[in-house]
C-alpha cells in the first residue's frame, strides 16, 4: 500500500483517454478507491492508507465521490441524512444522522456521546464514532481545497441503480453482493475477480466503492440529483452539503 505502487492495478481500457471519475469508500485498512474510465466501464481499483495519499495518485480525476459524510452542520442534523433514509426505506439503519461538527471534535467516545445527547437530544453509537477519524480526513481534504470530493451513499446509489427501490439483502450476504454486482453490471461496471491489492478489502467495501463511481460519473456528466435539491451549504466554507447519486 505504498505510495509507489502504480496509481491503480488494472490499467485503464482502451479508449478511455478521457478524464476517468473514482469512487472511494472507507474500509478496515484505509481507503479502497474503484476508477471508471469516460464510457463508464471499470478502469482500475486501488487501495491506501489515507485518503490524501489515494487522492495524490489520481491527479487526473474529473470527479471523486466518495461515502463519507463532507460537509458538518454547526447545530441541527443534515437535510441529506433524512431524505436518504426515505429513499432505502424500510432500511433505516443503513443511514444514520451526521451529528453537528462539535461532536466530531471530541477527545473520546465519551465526550462525542455527551456533546451529541447535549446538542441533539440524543446519544451517539460506537459505530459512528469509528468513523471519525476517517470523516475528519475526508473534510479536511476537501476543505482544504480539494473540490473534486462530492459526498454519496452507495445505498443511495444502489437505489437509483435499481430504479428506486432499495436492494432487500445486507451487502454482507452473499444474496446481497450477487445482487449489488450484477446492478453494477447491468449499467456496464463489470468487476474483474482479481482486483490485485485491492482484492484484499472486503467485497461489500469493492461494491460500495463502484456504486459511488457510479455516481460520480452522472455528477461528471452532469446528470446527477442531489439530497436535498438544491444543496445546503456548509457555515464557513461555503461548500455544498448534499449526498449526491
Amino acid at each position: 500500500m505504498g505510495s509507489r505502487r502504480a496509481a491503480f492495478h488494472t490499467p485503464p481500457a482502451s479508449g478511455c483517454a478521457e478524464s476517468p471519475v473514482v469512487g472511494v469508500d472507507a474500509c478496515r485498512t484505509g481507503w479502497v478507491a474503484v476508477a471508471l474510465c469516460a464510457r463508464g466501464r471499470f478502469a482500475g481499483a486501488d487501495t491506501a492508507d489515507g485518503l490524501s495519499e489515494l487522492l495524490g495518485r489520481m491527479p487526473e480525476a474529473a470527479v471523486v465521490a466518495v461515502d463519507m459524510p463532507l460537509g458538518l452542520p454547526t447545530a441541527e442534523r443534515r437535510a441529506a441524512d433524512g431524505l436518504a433514509v426515505a429513499l432505502v426505506a424500510p432500511h433505516r439503519s443503513r443511514v444514520f444522522s451526521v451529528p453537528p461538527r462539535e461532536v466530531w471534535e471530541a477527545a473520546d467516545y465519551a465526550d462525542a456521546n455527551a456533546r451529541c445527547r447535549r446538542l441533539t437530544g440524543r446519544g451517539m453509537s460506537r459505530q459512528s464514532w469509528g468513523l471519525a477519524v476517517k470523516l475528519r480526513e475526508a473534510n479536511a481534504c476537501r476543505d482544504g481545497g480539494d473540490h473534486r470530493l462530492y459526498e454519496v451513499h452507495p445505498e443511495v446509489s444502489f437505489a437509483a441503480v435499481n430504479e428506486g427501490r432499495p436492494v432487500a439483502w445486507s451487502k454482507k450476504s452473499w444474496n446481497g453482493q450477487a445482487v449489488r454486482r450484477r446492478l453494477l453490471a447491468d449499467r456496464g461496471i463489470v468487476l474483474p475477480d482479481d482486483l490485485g491489492p485491492a482484492g484484499r478489502v472486503p467485497p461489500d467495501d469493492v461494491l460500495d466503492a463502484a456504486a459511488a463511481a457510479w455516481s460520480a460519473r452522472r455528477i461528471a456528466l452532469g446528470t446527477a440529483r442531489s439530497l436535498p435539491d438544491p444543496p445546503e451549504t456548509a457555515a464557513g466554507t461555503g461548500l455544498p452539503v448534499a449526498i449526491w447519486y
